[in-house]
């Protein structure tokens, strides 16, 4: 769609659509003065953060930072790009998209996804049909029954079963797809979906013959491949479609889409390596899991799997193509910022037949046991090169391309904190470069980012605030009238962070009560690094700047000096706690129970 029009539909769009609708049929709203309030969708939380401005028909997360307008919503909460979450919306609205105005190369894109879209359908339903046929599909409902497959879970994952050249034929499927009863699709299409191929004689033939089949499904709910297990004799036992405009393996996950709502409300996602490991798994209760396509996790599994949870736990066989698949992943976990841990399982035991032998406690016990991924990678290179001076030397080296490949430099700085503790080493190692005398370290095989990224520095302060000094932050960067009561009530007193006490001071300098203050930090003598952030954090505008902000701000404000006198409190009776056990050790008993009685009325919030 030509930009001129799509802002156009979009205009309309922003114009018809009312987020609080939008929002509220996935979130429980409830009006708090001029906005409305609710648990935040993007992570999890006990007390509403998550905050929906009608007047500006913005959100903003006051936990997580998430913010947007209602098509930043559909994007980030069905996971789609910018022109699928318009034409959602839409849809929504009856606004008509100008479809006539699209390329001719774009209509041809678009007709061709949609033929395939349409081919994999027909043959989803075909291979459905044969599975429960009573004479073609006898094979296939007996190796799914003895894999411990009721028929439920069969027909709740739309399995299928190829029937083999000897019962139907070589080119069954073909007949069925393109013959001239039912739907008729050209060879052409047929080829290019990988449903067939063509013989020496130019006669078309079933790709899939004699396999269970298993319907690969985009987020959308659409079939775009099959994955195919060999009931027989003969390679290979799994076979997948081929790569095509709307299949690709290296970033699809089987089981995604049908186990995206518990993956959210667990927030944790298990990965498991096979097709039969997650039917296992899901029938024996465990929903929030997802498989590979018979290829090792990669960067784009992951970040699909970021947007719908917290967490991944690996469940993965206890042999070494196992602990190197989990290896090969953490660089991508790390970029991603997403948290990650490996279980492995019993010697002998995949997650099928663990499952079916000791139940689901059994899993949920290795998971809730699992290392997290980093740790794991560690325990695999002092396993390798031990602890001595050299094999230290060579770890550190292995660490490092690891360490780099982290996304915030915060969770660098803590990898470093926790490496070098557990080899008994100074931080300087990590940081400056500089290791222990002894050889240099081969490259390691799990490695897969360690060439690209380059020396991480230290991190600035302002990036490690807490989140209630992020907020205390944003207000004051955005309402600078309100830093010199602030200041007043002993905002720098309860600060614990540096960084933000200096800007404050530099703020009450210039004159914080004028509107040039926020932008007098970025001139500031300040470090490179935080002159960048602050300019970073006034590009994006917390939701109470718009609507009736004013009153947001008055409100913040209220909250803000709420939360002063309660850190006040708490160092005060920290102080008494301090005083206390002064007097008790010198034996003054008088003086102790005056202090205990001061501090219980500090408690209290008492004079």
């Amino acid at each position: 769609m030509p930009f001129a029009a799509r802002d156009a539909v979009k205009d309309a769009v922003r114009e018809a659509a009312d987020i609080v609708e939008v929002i509220g049929e996935h979130v429980a709203l409830r009006r708090s003065g001029a906005r409305y309030m609710g648990l935040c969708p993007f992570h999890g939380e006990k007390t509403p953060s998550f905050s929906v401005n009608p007047q500006e028909q913005l959100f903003y997360c006051f936990g997580c930072g998430a913010r947007g307008d209602v098509f930043s919503f559909v994007m980030q909460h069905e996971h789609v790009d910018f022109p699928e979450a318009l034409k959602m919306l839409a849809a929504r609205y009856h606004i008509t998209l100008p479809d006539r105005q699209l390329s001719d190369a774009e209509r041809a894109r678009l007709k061709e996804r949609d033929r395939l879209y349409a081919v994999y359908e027909a043959a989803t339903r075909c291979y459905e049909k044969a599975l429960w046929d009573a004479g073609l599909g006898a094979p296939g409902r007996g190796y799914l029954e003895a894999r411990g497959v009721p028929a439920e879970a069969a027909r709740q994952y739309r399995l299928g079963y190829a029937p083999t050249p000897e019962i139907a034929g070589w080119d069954w499927l073909t007949q069925m797809l393109s013959g001239t009863e039912g739907p008729h699709f050209d060879r052409e299409l047929l080829v290019q979906a990988g449903l067939a191929a063509v013989n020496k004689s130019g006669r078309l033939y079933d790709r899939f013959r004699g396999r269970v089949l298993f319907p690969l499904v985009d987020t959308g709910g659409r079939v775009t491949a099959f994955g195919g297990r060999l009931l027989g004799e003969g390679q290979p036992k799994y076979m997948n479609s081929p790569e095509s405009p709307i299949f690709s393996k290296s970033r699809q996950l089987f089981g995604l889409y049908p186990h995206r709502e518990a993956i959210r409300k667990a927030r944790r996602a298990l990965v498991v390596e096979g097709n039969f490991d997650l039917l296992s798994l899901a029938i024996h209760g465990v929903g929030n899991v997802v498989a590979p396509l018979g290829t090792a996790l990669t960067r784009d599994h992951v970040h699909a799997l970021a947007h719908y949870c917290d967490e991944v736990v690996l469940l993965f066989d206890a042999d070494i193509a196992g602990s190197r698949a989990a290896m090969r992943s953490i660089p991508f976990f790390l970029e991603e910022g997403l948290a990650a841990r490996v279980a492995l399982l019993p010697q002998g035991h995949d997650p099928d037949s663990y499952v079916r032998e000791q139940g689901r406690a059994a899993i949920d016990a290795l998971v809730e046991s699992a290392l997290p991924l980093a740790e794991f990678f560690l325990d695999a290179l002092i396993a390798r090169h031990g602890l001595s001076l050299g094999g230290k030397a060579q770890i550190v080296q292995e660490l490092k391309p690891l360490i780099r490949s982290a996304r915030k430099q915060e969770q660098r700085e803590l990898m470093v904190a926790h490496f070098a503790g557990r080899l008994g080493l100074s931080t300087d190692y990590f940081r400056g470069g500089a290791v222990p005398p002894g050889p240099e370290a081969p490259p390691s095989p799990e490695e897969t980012c360690e060439t690209a990224a380059p020396e991480q520095p230290l991190i600035c302060p302002l990036r490690r605030l807490s989140r209630q000094e992020n907020q205390v932050l944003d207000f004051l960067l955005f309402w600078p009238e309100y830093c010199q009561p602030l200041a007043d009530a002993g905002l720098a007193g309860v600060l614990r962070s540096p960084a933000l006490v200096h800007l404050l001071e530099l703020m009450l300098a210039h004159g914080a009560a004028t509107a040039s203050a926020p932008e007098y930090l970025l001139a500031a003598p300040l470090e490179a690094d935080e002159r960048a952030y602050i300019a970073e954090r006034l590009g994006q505008p917390p939701a109470f700047v718009g609507g009736d902000a004013a009153a947001e701000a008055r409100t913040m404000f209220g909250q803000l000096m709420q939360w002063i006198g309660q850190q006040q409190r708490l160092q005060e009776s920290a102080r008494l706690q301090r005083a206390l056990e002064a007097a008790e050790q010198r034996g003054d008993s008088r003086g102790a129970l005056e202090l205990l009685r001061a501090r219980r009325q500090s408690d209290r919030g008492g004079p």
